[in-house]
């Protein structure tokens, strides 16, 4: 068994439940006409805002699976790092306490993917002799 596999179901759970019921309650289409549009992503905001979350669902299934974990620890990273500038920077730090709607998460998040997609660090493998 994956060292990893409680790290990629956790991550899983997170991406997919922050995703998919977006998908139900028009909180997508939300998210890209009421936020993204009005910040000058106009007409893009919608197909935008689905093209994360679908992006989401994904990482989420290729996590499950341990399949390009990499490619989707990459992809994620990237959507939560945009979080924090577009979002979450500008709130502060702290989610809930000190403040509210801050990056801690997204933070904490990026190094869970980092954890899942080096398990055993950043060192090179060394070469068999």
């Amino acid at each position: 068994m994956n060292g990893t596999l409680l790290l990629r179901i956790a991550m899983a759970l997170i991406l997919l439940t922050h995703s998919v019921f977006g998908m139900f309650n028009n909180g997508i289409n939300d998210f890209g006409n009421l936020y993204l549009n009005q910040i000058g992503f106009a007409p893009f905001g919608v197909p935008l805002a689905w093209s994360v979350k679908l992006s989401h669902v994904a990482a989420a299934v290729l996590l499950l699976l341990n399949r390009y974990v990499k490619l989707a620890g990459f992809v994620t990273i990237f959507v939560l790092i945009m979080g924090i500038i577009l979002v979450h920077f500008q709130e502060g730090w702290f989610v809930v306490g000190g403040g509210r709607n801050g990056m801690e998460y997204n933070f904490l998040l990026i190094i869970v993917l980092v954890a899942i997609m080096y398990p055993n660090g950043f060192k090179k493998d060394k070469i068999q002799e």
